[in-house]
């Protein structure tokens, strides 16, 4: 057998940012045609690290060759020269352009627009399995497609090595073993990738190899047949891990949340986006709302929390006392401030500013409270004080209090958010994808302070498309198919498979 033939090499990488130093002596070296896992908790360095492979930041020590040549990329063009691709965790696609349109946009040069370039999309597509008509709109395809287009897009410039960016974060169990086969259908065709993930049993099930970075160095590369998940994990945050798996019952006969025949159309349209929409939600109660994103999640969420405006319907809040108060009316930050936390979809769009220092993050949707307010005035050495506190509570790595938001990994911006949130004491606490992005050590954390809050009465919404999360969280599970609540499983018997095949439409659960 050939000895394997180093793609990349990436040696002795550096990069510092004012108070961090974010990689440290990095080494990577990725084999031609293999997958190759890097697997790391937020803030190890996986993400800078891809950006100076990809060129979008310069490292301050340290080599990069690319099939035997050391080479420096400036910017990603350079790095698409090189023949190396990213497909971003968020897509970087236009949902008013079409499929043809968002994969030659910026490469007309490569084939022009006309008949060659069609014969090379057609090819591409054919590669990655990509059915859809290269003159939809991008907004009517589905996330798997949608990745698939993004896969494409890289192809098409030429790309022969492929860095996935968590690729399975927002895919059902059946798209995720879709994608793993088109992998290895390109693998045979001799395209490497590079895979970073946070799922171990996925990195296991593709990779050939994993890299495991801590704190900002490399621990580790390791024959993922060889090792357990567990000891992945051991590798990454250097102790054992709990599961989400929590099924002692804490749910009582109160109600917290009523919502009943809530409908809301589209943005000027009568098409229901959510239809007939009503269910209940009790003290110490986790409610997993399962779906396909762009079934309606979104919108419901948004909708309970005044972001929306229902067309139809109610929504209440029950106190202790049983005494029921519609929010329907209200605003915001009025529901908020009847006690509803928030931990929002997109945390850099609606739970951060992310210029802004982390007390000045924790003031936000708390204003009017203690301890972070007496009354009218803001209480600036509270909101500071609080805010240690929180870094402390849930090991929210930063160099301190006065760094801006940005200046954390999104594991860190998620466990800032999700102290805030239930610092506040609120009766109900909407998680709508709280660990989405991160890594196993901030999702462990995550999980049981939901788990402590549940146990003491809270009662939790929680949207995830983390069906492992669902299942281990939740004490009953509703599933949402195009804007209705379809069906509902029991998290105790249910599997990810028949989770997955209810949310596509594939059958009950």
């Amino acid at each position: 057998m050939s000895e394997p033939q180093p793609v990349v090499e990436l040696r002795g990488i550096t990069k510092r940012f004012p108070g961090v130093v974010a990689n440290s002596d990095v080494n990577l070296t990725v084999n031609a045609g293999e997958v190759h896992a890097v697997c790391g908790e937020n803030g190890a360095g996986k993400s800078t690290l891809m950006k100076i492979l990809y060129g979008m930041q310069q490292p301050d020590e340290g080599t990069i060759t690319i099939n035997g040549e050391e080479i420096r990329l400036r910017n990603p063009q350079d790095a698409i020269r090189a023949g190396i691709g990213m497909v971003h965790q968020h897509f970087m696609l236009a949902d008013n352009l079409t499929v043809r349109e968002n994969v030659l946009l910026g490469a007309e040069s490569l084939n022009g627009i006309g008949r060659k370039a069609k014969a090379r999309l057609a090819e591409l597509s054919r590669q990655t399995g990509l059915n859809a008509s290269p003159d939809v709109l991008l907004e009517s395809l589905g996330v798997a497609d949608r990745q698939r287009v993004e896969i494409v897009k890289v192809l098409y410039r030429g790309a022969k090595i492929v860095i996935l960016d968590e690729p399975t974060a927002v895919l059902v169990p059946q798209e995720v073993d879709a994608l793993f086969d088109t992998v290895r259908g390109m693998q045979q065709q001799g395209f490497t990738f590079i895979f970073i993930s946070h799922k171990l049993d996925e990195v296991r099930a593709i990779a050939d190899t994993v890299t495991v970075i801590r704190r900002g160095t490399t621990v580790g590369t390791v024959d993922p047949k060889k090792i357990s998940s567990r000891e992945l994990a051991e590798m990454m945050v250097g102790s054992e891990l709990p599961s989400p798996e929590t099924r002692e019952s804490t749910v009582t006969d109160r109600d917290v949340l009523r919502v009943q025949d809530l409908r809301l159309n589209a943005e000027g349209s009568d098409r229901a986006v959510l239809d007939d929409i009503s269910f209940s939600l009790r003290a110490g109660e986790v409610l997993g709302i399962a779906g396909v994103e762009g079934n309606g999640q979104t919108e419901l969420v948004e909708t309970i929390m005044g972001m929306r405006k229902a067309h139809a319907g109610r929504i209440e809040l029950v106190d202790a006392e049983g005494n029921a108060r519609e929010l329907t009316k209200l605003g915001t930050l009025a529901r908020r401030e009847a006690g509803i936390g928030y931990i929002p979809e997109d945390r850099t769009r609606h739970g951060l500013l992310l210029t802004q220092p982390l007390w000045a993050n924790r003031i936000l949707g708390y204003q009017t409270r203690e301890p972070v307010s007496h009354g009218q005035l803001l209480d600036i050495a509270g909101a500071r004080k609080d805010t240690a506190r929180i870094v402390e509570e849930y090991d929210v790595r930063t160099p301190g209090i006065e760094v801006p938001a940005a200046a954390l990994s999104g594991g860190n911006q998620q466990k800032l958010v999700v102290g805030r949130e239930l610092s506040g004491n609120p009766v109900l606490l909407i998680a709508s994808h709280p660990t989405r992005g991160v890594d196993v050590g901030a999702q462990a954390l995550i999980w049981e302070q939901i788990r402590v809050a549940r146990h003491e009465g809270l009662a939790v919404l929680l949207v995830s498309a983390d069906l492992d999360e669902l299942i281990g969280l939740s004490d009953t599970i509703r599933v949402m198919l195009r804007g209705r609540l379809v069906s509902e499983a029991d998290p105790a018997t249910v599997s990810p498979q028949e989770l997955g095949s209810a949310m596509t439409g594939a059958e009950a659960a």
